[in-house]
């Protein structure tokens, strides 16, 4: 099987001149907009009370602590295990 070839179809790509003086005020307007845009999520989002954030600080820590002793367990098993296995 022979693949056939397209021929050029003739149309040229236009292509837009940017004026360089409109580059740092797209960028300043850019900017400006996620500014307003991050703002107003911020309004949407629903805020703990105090206590709520305490208690939930206080269940990451926790978890925290747990999955480290959980983690620093196994790293101590599995050394004495290599160590064991090295040294026959």
């Amino acid at each position: 099987m022979t693949a056939k070839l397209q021929k050029p179809t003739g149309k040229k790509e236009v292509k837009k001149k940017e004026k360089p003086s409109s580059q740092p005020r797209k960028k300043a307007n850019r900017l400006a907009r996620f500014w307003r845009s991050t703002i107003g999520e911020l309004r949407k989002v629903s805020w703990p009370t105090p206590p709520e954030a305490w208690r939930l600080t206080k269940v990451v820590l926790v978890v925290v602590f747990v999955m480290a002793a959980l983690l620093g367990l196994l790293d101590f098993v599995f050394s004495r295990i290599i160590s064991v296995l090295v040294s026959l």
